[in-house]
């Protein structure tokens, strides 16, 4: 998504997660422990492997590999199914997320396999306030 779009009503489209930055090429950020390099995502009073108090913004690669992933068949209402939950390596920061874009079954969908970010609409409100989550793609 390029720096500056906007929707249909002039409103700039919203991360639904705090750490998705849409600005420039979209990617997510981390609050990494600036005792122990340990990296969370949203904000931390303490970090829980040193229980350090400062952190610092940093840049989580956009491209990885899935570690671990479920296919998803039952949900609430609403939720369409199935689809692929899954953990991927991030250059070293594990990142959950939906694995999108791709059939959701055991051929399609393997450890090792190779993902980046993708980002995706999720909606938009009754005021035109497009709301953007994220997943990732096979590479």
């Amino acid at each position: 998504m390029p720096s500056g779009s906007e929707t249909a009503t002039g409103t700039a489209p919203v991360p639904v997660v705090s750490y998705l930055v849409l600005e420039g090429e979209p990617h997510l950020e981390a609050q990494e422990c600036t005792a122990c390099g340990a990296r969370f995502f949203d904000r931390r009073n303490a970090c829980a492997s040193c229980f350090g108090t400062d952190f610092r913004s940093v840049p989580v690669a956009t491209e990885g590999e899935v570690t671990a992933f479920t296919i998803v068949s039952l949900a609430a209402p609403g939720i369409q199914v199935p689809f692929v939950a899954g953990v991927v390596d991030c250059g070293g920061t594990s990142v959950r997320g939906n694995i999108i874009n791709v059939e959701p079954d055991p051929e399609h969908v393997t450890l090792g396999m190779k993902v980046r970010l993708a980002t995706y609409s999720m909606g938009v409100d009754a005021a035109g306030t497009e709301a953007i989550g994220f997943g990732f793609e096979p590479a």
